[in-house]
């Protein structure tokens, strides 16, 4: 079955050849949103050297930043099925380069939160648009391309961490800010130009091995779908799992006794948090094509129900076993590596289940999961306060996510065979 999505003529004119250069555009442009996520951390030390307004008050920025980047992303994907991709990513691209000029000129808190939140909205337009329009290029390769896509935006901050840090240590993060906003802005507009949307023909068709639907559903009506909420309620539990132990992996090498601890990988000598840091964000990056691709082959529930037990035993062996360095180099990296594909894995299962034709915004409001999740991560350090030791964090990350994998499989599977033979 062939999949279109309305797309305006005149994007046909400036974009590249063949649905693989979408995809190389749409994963570049991730790159460019990487570091307001991801290299916001070297951000928060200097300004508060400079303010002394506290991390934790400087950290609500952060906060407002996701907020803002995953619940707003369905309104977003609203316009983009409607009136192309390159418009939206476009003014993703002006919102990045004003919300990091905005940074670097901020004097008091109130300025840097209104930074926070139109750093999320550029960032919230460009994920949800790239990710959407991955999965209405590749309908043979959905898992695939959302991972890649993904994969840009997890992995992007790798190219440019280094010369933010030597910015902020020679000019002050003020130009940090300032030079990379700019840049990244820029160049989020230049390459909006080459994006559009599929049109008819030119998307192969599905593969026979993956359930598809046989119509396309308004986002309205898959907000009455049972099955959308048994996807989002699955997608918060693992996002809100992983994202406990993600989150604390410095104190919790600290409580081991590892942080300091060197060892030797790849004849490279790093501290045991210095190499799994940097192991652990790697493997986030591959799982997300990874299992985006195993998904394509032997199905979507069959993956989850495999990736998520794997993730399980990952957070079990942590706690057990992960008190000596290369053993907790080995489990925390196992559990980045079965948590960071469900950035892949759940957009092509939603749009799998509801059609190409408004998967950006039906994407989106899956994607506020995310949102939705961020708020248990302090749950993760009061059970620890309150039980004195990770071991109860890492027994409820386990069991939730034997819980979503057994939903995969005999709940998430049926339910939707029947919601696709009904049409």
């Amino acid at each position: 079955m062939t999949v279109e999505a309305p797309a305006m003529a005149p994007d046909a004119a400036v974009s590249p050849p063949g649905r693989w250069g979408q995809l190389i555009v749409g994963v570049l442009c991730m790159v460019m949103i990487a570091n307001l996520q991801y290299g916001w951390t070297l951000f928060v030390n200097p300004i508060d050297q400079k303010y002394h307004w506290g991390a934790a008050t400087i950290q609500v920025a952060f906060s407002v930043f996701i907020a803002t980047e995953t619940w707003l992303v369905p309104v977003e994907g609203w316009f983009v099925d409607r009136f192309g991709p390159r418009v939206v990513v476009a003014l993703g691209g002006i919102f990045v380069a004003g919300a990091w000029t905005l940074n670097s000129i901020a004097s008091s808190l109130w300025e840097l939160y209104v930074a926070a939140a139109l750093s999320g909205i550029g960032a919230g337009a460009v994920y949800g648009t790239c990710v959407g329009n991955a999965l209405k290029w590749f309908p043979d390769l959905r898992g695939l391309a959302a991972g890649l896509t993904a994969a840009g935006f997890g992995a992007g901050t790798a190219a440019t961490v280094i010369p933010i840090r030597e910015v902020i240590l020679g000019y002050g993060y003020e130009h940090a800010f300032l030079w990379f906003g700019l840049g990244q802005g820029l160049i989020i507009i230049l390459f909006s130009r080459f994006l559009r949307a599929p049109q008819a023909g030119e998307t192969p068709r599905t593969s026979m091995r993956l359930t598809h639907s046989l119509r396309d559903y308004t986002p309205l009506e898959m907000l009455s779908s049972p099955v959308f909420w048994v996807l989002y309620v699955m997608f918060v539990m693992v996002a809100a799992s992983g994202l406990m132990a993600t989150a604390q992996v410095a104190p919790i090498a600290k409580d081991f006794g590892l942080s300091d601890q060197h060892v030797d990988l790849f004849f490279v000598s790093a501290t045991t948090l210095s190499a799994a840091l940097v192991i652990d964000n790697i493997l986030n990056g591959l799982a997300r094509p990874f299992f985006g691709w195993v998904s394509d082959v032997i199905g979507r529930e069959n993956t989850m129900g495999i990736v998520f037990t794997l993730g399980a035993a990952a957070y079990w062996c942590l706690g057990a076993f992960g008190h000596t360095p290369y053993l907790f180099i080995l489990f925390a990296g196992l559990i980045f590596f079965t948590w960071g594909e469900i950035f892949s894995l759940f957009p092509a299962i939603a749009t799998d289940t509801y059609g190409a034709k408004y998967a950006t915004a039906n994407a989106g409001l899956l994607y506020t999961a995310k949102g939705t999740a961020v708020w248990v991560v302090p749950v993760a350090s009061l059970i620890k306060s309150y039980s004195g030791s990770w071991h109860w964090v890492f027994v409820i990350a386990a069991a939730m996510n034997l819980f979503v994998a057994a939903l995969a499989l005999f709940a998430l599977k049926p339910m939707r065979r029947r919601i696709i033979k009904r049409g």
